[in-house]
């Protein structure tokens, strides 16, 4: 019995015939707006946030900065750069920023370098450590004010409790609010115990992502706590000490509530021994000048200053280090891997016969070209 099949078109020479085209619905087209816009739309609140609350105010200030501005009169007429040229005129300006580097200077080196040794002491296997994480936290959660009201109390000049244990050593007091220097350390120890804590654990964070392979491999070299840390540590979380540093320089740079509450005028001090800029920028626009223009000035020179102190770190942080984690493992680490190596294969020759070589995996076997004509 024969089974008849239906008989197809001729094709032709020029292969099958073309397929009608089908319209692509609206549902369809719905569909690859989804998939193209979907990611945009999903990051767009941010970048709309910042657009308002970022972008609008820089440029603002740029368009203030250019005008002359009072709190009482309101805008006046365009001036050009005048106002830089008479906030640079100013001594206090000057007095201000000078200020300010040392206060950084003094906060975010030792920020830094105690943050990273704490969050290695909270790496280690300790009882309780979830309390002892929290616990490093608590100075960031208590209110800026609060910390300069209370530290301001303890470095008084006279009555203060820093002072009464120098007496008891035998040290003479110090001025903590007359003199530029130990006001300044003293400021910055406020700046230290708010923000140590809080870059602990983001070093703590990083050091729980280091494999713990590299820390045994380095046990296995003889390497010590020491130099673990420098050798595995260390070049591992590069890329959050760089994070790290860029934050303390920006913060550094814009610190204002520490000096503004250290004592109860908020000025800087009679000489203005610890007015740093944005106290002044503060003094300037909402004190006794109420000078607008002058002000957004002081903020566009100290966004500058900031941006050329963050491209030489970057400079530097990029000849040291790449974008990530250390793609080369230590020398510790490679020798350790040479020799755990080594010592596999010595146990796997003890292992097989005496005077044969290890058992090799058979090859397939593979066939010549006349073996298959002659099949």
């Amino acid at each position: 019995m024969s089974v008849l099949t239906p008989t197809q078109p001729n094709q032709g020479l020029d292969g099958p015939a073309p397929r009608p085209q089908r319209r692509v619905g609206f549902s369809q087209r719905l569909g690859r707006w989804d998939v193209k816009l979907s990611p945009y739309l999903y990051i767009s609140p941010f970048f709309i946030l910042f657009a308002i609350t970022g972008l609008f105010p820089l440029v603002y200030t740029a368009f203030v900065s250019v005008h002359e501005w009072n709190l009482l009169g309101g805008q006046g007429d365009f001036v050009g750069l005048q106002n830089f040229s008479d906030v640079l005129a100013q001594p206090t300006f000057w007095k201000s920023l000078r200020n300010t580097f040392s206060i950084f200077l003094l906060s975010s080196v030792p920020q830094v370098m105690c943050a990273i040794i704490i969050a290695a002491l909270l790496d280690q296997n300790l009882r309780a450590a979830t309390f002892w994480r929290m616990g490093v936290l608590l100075p960031y959660v208590v209110a800026p004010v609060a910390v300069g009201l209370i530290f301001g109390r303890l470095f008084a000049d006279q009555y203060g409790l820093i002072n009464g244990l120098l007496g008891v050593i035998g040290i003479e007091p110090i001025r903590w609010h007359a003199d530029a220097l130990a006001s300044h350390v003293a400021i910055a120890s406020m700046v230290n115990f708010r923000w140590t804590g809080y870059n602990a654990l983001i070093f703590l964070a990083a050091m729980q992502a280091v494999p713990r392979e590299l820390y045994e491999a380095a046990i296995i070299d003889g390497a010590g706590r020491v130099r673990q840390f420098f050798s595995v540590t260390v070049p591992q979380i590069r890329a959050t000490i760089i994070f790290v540093i860029i934050t303390s320089t920006i913060g550094g740079l814009q610190i204002f509530d520490e000096p503004r509450t250290y004592d109860a005028q908020g000025l800087g001090g009679a000489d203005r021994q610890w007015m740093t800029t944005v106290l002044y920028l503060y003094d300037v626009a909402w004190g006794n000048q109420k000078n607008f223009g002058r002000a957004a000035a002081i903020a566009w020179i100290l966004f500058i200053v900031i941006l050329l102190i963050g491209l030489v770190n970057f400079a530097i942080t990029r000849s040291i280090s790449t974008s990530g984690p250390s793609k080369k493992a230590p020398r510790a680490v490679q020798r350790a891997r040479r020799k755990a190596a080594a010592a596999a294969v010595r146990a796997q020759n003890t292992t097989s016969p005496r005077g044969h070589s290890p058992a090799r995996r058979p090859s397939a076997p593979t066939s010549a070209p006349n073996d298959r004509k002659k099949r």
